[in-house]
């Protein structure tokens, strides 16, 4: 990271913290960034890590292999985006800078990069199942508690704490379906670059550089689509770990 992109981010974080002073942006607003920005970092260090297994130790050697945020934080994709959606009350999504892989280092290069590419949305789920259960535990005990206390039925409201943990679950669940997404280049597209015929890997690959700008439009233009997708498998895992 050069020192720009550290200072960007200083100043970014600095507005956060001022615009939470003067109450122009909401306490709920900054935990969710703090849940996304590390959720995308593990993401991105579960792929170098699954590469490395496999025999690349291209992420290793950039010094990618580690969960300090300045080592994988992109200004734009992990501030400043999420920040935006924030700001204007849509699901907040991001990315970090991709951990660098090089697919001829892999031993079996077109099977294990599916693996290799799979393991941030696996990462990303498996935190979300694992969130689930502790705040379904925590839930569970409290209502018994105040059962035990009262001895009639009471509702056991969020505190701040199971608040957070209800956001690492639905944050981490959004963003491995979201990736599981098989368009270019998010990680669901490895599927069908894996079963492409391999005369056709050099038009794919030429078209891959472009879908970018068109996920990301898709996104903040289109809520309504992706809504039809994660809206039931959010409240599944509301039914599914929520008393």
């Amino acid at each position: 990271m050069t020192k720009r992109d550290f200072g960007f981010i200083v100043v970014v974080l600095a507005l956060f913290v001022a615009a939470d002073l003067l109450g122009a942006i909401s306490t709920e607003a900054i935990v969710l960034l703090c849940v996304l920005v590390p959720s995308v970092i593990l993401h991105e260090v579960s792929h170098g890590y699954v590469a490395l297994l496999f025999g690349d130790d291209t992420a290793k050697k950039a010094g990618r292999l580690t969960l300090n945020p300045i080592a994988h934080i992109d200004p734009i994709g992990s501030i400043l985006l999420p920040a935006f959606l924030i700001f204007v009350g849509l699901t907040p999504i991001g990315y970090a800078k991709p951990v660098p892989v090089d697919v001829s280092k892999l031993r079996s290069p077109r099977n294990q990069s599916v693996l290799v590419s799979l393991a941030g949305p696996f990462v990303n789920l498996m935190i979300s199942a694992l969130a689930g259960i502790i705040l379904h535990l925590g839930l569970v005990s409290q209502a018994v508690g105040l059962n035990l206390l009262s001895g009639a039925e009471n509702s056991t409201a969020l505190s701040f704490w199971d608040g957070v943990i209800f956001y690492v679950g639905a944050i981490n669940l959004l963003l491995g379906v979201f990736n599981l997404i098989p368009i270019p280049p998010l990680d669901g597209s490895a599927v069908i670059e894996r079963i492409l015929p391999s005369n056709l890997l050099p038009v794919y690959y030429r078209l891959r550089m472009l879908m970018l700008p068109i996920v990301i439009v898709l996104f903040l233009f289109f809520p309504g689509v992706l809504g039809n997708i994660f809206t039931p498998i959010i409240n599944f895992w509301i039914r599914l770990f929520v008393p």
